[in-house]
Formats: structure tokens, sequence, C-alpha cells
């Protein structure tokens, strides 16, 4: 067991054990020869994107980035082929050309910028398309693809590799019928590719709700871009529920990210004392707090003023009043021997009792994405 009082005030614990089993659970869903490519933009969903890059090096076949930044720093410790998935401005052009980056286009004006860069460095470069199938975001509608596929074939310095779209909803709904539109103009454009002499692309419509909902065991793409659920958290409780109360599915997800912290300090309000800016919570008897010396500014969501919950000691102890950028205050009056630098665990386990993402989301009003992902990239990465 580790010594606390060598830990870091407040950090993100990461366990390494449960993220490889997660990749293993899908390696084990998809089929064999199926491509994984793990998302790690977005700091990794809030994990720390070089930590977790370092644990999954030999165990995924692709990255997946959405900036040139968050590339460039990826290669700090790893040189494996990734997907930039993200917008490249015309000024950045001349730094992600690179033969390790797989990048997408959003123009064909773009697509001629890059080809023009690609002939100066007198390279191929690797490009995978995206399809607006019914998504409503980046990428071509079918109708451009003639077009844009023209293009390309004029294009000596581009090689097309891929061909991709983005389900809009099929982790939330049992209604497939969206998700089947999608499919079908998918496929439609990846045959309109074939028309234009582009064979054997690689294709990939599925993020881990897709995998999950629609592509396990089948193989009906060459790859699957994981995102959310390789972290361990599930796109939708519907999904969840269908895999865990399902017995036909051995399929377990084990949670990666634990944020923790300290009490920064334990003292004894009377009755009739105000907690906080605002003056929202105000004591209805003696009351016992700890001050909690994380905030809004470390991704806390003040949403969770007088609403959420932190464990010390096994409790869980209710958050009063507002929070602030960088403390809260919770009451601890149940806890009689509480002192000052005792653990608290903000998204984790501790004894019996467990605070997950998807609480917390609940709480504020949000996903357990933007929870995980708004976590400030200061605070330490702690790997175990």
């Amino acid at each position: 067991m580790r010594d606390i009082n060598k830990l870091p005030l407040a950090y993100i614990e990461l366990s390494t054990q449960n993220l490889i089993h997660n990749i293993k659970q899908f390696r084990n869903l998809v089929k064999t020869g199926t491509k994984i490519c793990v998302a790690i933009k977005g700091n990794a969903y809030g994990h720390g994107q070089n930590e977790i890059a370092k644990i999954l090096e030999p165990y995924v076949d692709y990255f997946q980035v959405n900036s040139l930044w968050e590339l460039n720093l990826l290669r700090q410790v790893s040189e494996k082929k990734t997907f930039l998935l993200g917008y490249v401005s015309k000024a950045d052009l001349l730094k992600a050309v690179k033969p390790d980056c797989i990048l997408t286009i959003f123009s064909v004006q773009q697509l001629k910028e890059l080809n023009k860069v690609a002939h100066k460095f007198r390279t191929q470069q690797e490009i995978h398309i995206p399809v607006d199938a019914y998504l409503g975001r980046e990428g071509f509608l079918l109708r451009d693809l003639p077009q844009l596929f023209a293009e390309i074939n004029k294009c000596k310095n581009i090689k097309l590799a891929g061909i991709y779209a983005h389900f809009a909803n099929i982790e939330d709904t049992r209604d497939f019928s969206h998700a089947q539109k999608q499919i079908d103009e998918y496929q439609r454009a990846i045959e309109l590719a074939d028309e234009f002499g582009f064979k054997n692309l690689q294709t990939h419509i599925s993020a881990s709700s897709g995998v999950l909902a629609y592509e396990k065991n089948q193989g009906i793409h060459s790859l699957v871009r994981l995102g959310l659920s390789a972290y361990g958290l599930w796109p939708s409780e519907y999904l969840k529920s269908l895999y865990l109360k399902n017995k036909n599915f051995k399929f377990k997800l084990k949670l990666v990210l634990s944020w923790k912290t300290k009490v920064a300090q334990v003292k004894i309000l009377p009755k009739g004392h105000t907690i906080g800016y605002g003056l929202t919570y105000k004591t209805t008897k003696q009351t016992k707090i700890a001050i909690i010396p994380q905030g809004y500014a470390d991704g806390f969501d003040r949403g969770l003023s007088n609403n959420g919950e932190v464990l010390i000691k096994g409790t869980r102890c209710k958050i009063l009043g507002r929070i602030s950028m960088n403390m809260f205050a919770v009451d601890v009056s149940y806890l009689p021997k509480v002192k000052i630098e005792d653990e608290v665990v903000i998204i984790g386990i501790q004894g019996r009792e467990e605070i997950t993402a998807e609480e917390i989301a609940k709480k504020s009003d949000t996903i357990n994405y933007e929870i995980t992902t708004r976590i400030s990239s200061l605070l330490p990465r702690v790997v175990v």
C-alpha cells in the first residue's frame, strides 16, 4: 500500500491493469484481424494523453488525435501511426505532412493545398476522407463525393487509404432506424469510391458504441475507433445494462481513472454560519466541515455546489455551499476521526463506496465524457 504522505496534494490515478483489460475485452469482441485505433484526443478524455499512450503502445494498432499540437506532444513518447482527424489550418499543413500521420480533409480546397505541400516534400500523404452520413457535422455529403474523388485522382501526392463516417445516436436509443440510415448512406459512399477506382480502402464507422451495438464479432469494417470505453466508461446506460444483464455477453469494463486529493482543514462551525460565496448554505446546527483543495479550475463542476459528494474514510460527505476556483467544503459531522491530509476521493472507489463520472454527470446535467475531459491537465497523472 502506498504512503499517501508521499503523493501529490491532488492527482489523477490511472490503472494500467484496467486499461489493458478493457482493450483486451474489445480485442475479444471484434473479429480477428480488425484493427483497433484508440482516441487519445482531449488529453485522452482527461486521463492524460502521453501516460495513456505509453501504456497502450503494444496493445493497439493506431492512435487518434484531434490537433497537430496533440500529435507533436504524442511524438515525445510514441512513433505509432496516428490519425489526425481534426481540422489542420493552411498555415500548419507544412508541419502536418508526415509518413507516420494519417490526415483527413474538410474541403476540395484543402485537398489541393495538401497536395501542393506533399509535392514540396516529394512524398505521398496518406489520407482518410470523412463522409457526412446523416451526422450533420464534418465530412462530405454523398452528392459531393464524385467531385472529390475526381480531384483526388488528379492529386499525385495524395494517397487515399480510407473512408469513414461516425454514428449520431447509436448509443442512446433502442430505435436503430437512424443508425441504419447512416449505415446505408456510408455503404453507398464506399461503393462510389470503388467506382472511381479506389479499391481496398480501410473503412470505419464505429466508435465504442458502434462496436458494442453494431459490429461485435462481425468484422463489418476493417478498423474501429475506441474512445470512452477504452477507459472503462460506458457510452450509455442502455448499452451498459444490455451487456451486464445479458449472461451471453462475457464483457466487462473496468474504470481506469480515479481522482484523489487530501483534506486541507477540519473545523467546527456554529449554528447559523454561512459557507462559501453567495451565502447559498447556512448551517442549521453545529457542523464539522472539511475543506477540500480542488475546485472548478481543476475541472470540478460548480454545478455540484450543495449537490455533489466526495468520499472520506469510505463515507459519502455532502458538499456544502458553492464550489470555488480551488476549494470547497464538505460535511464531515459523522466522521469523528477525520483529520488533515486524510485521503479524499472525488471519482473512484474508497472502501465499499464508489463515486463515478456517470453519477457526477447526472448531477451536473451533462455526460460522463465531459466530466473526465474537463479535469485539468495540470493535475499530476500517477500511473499504477
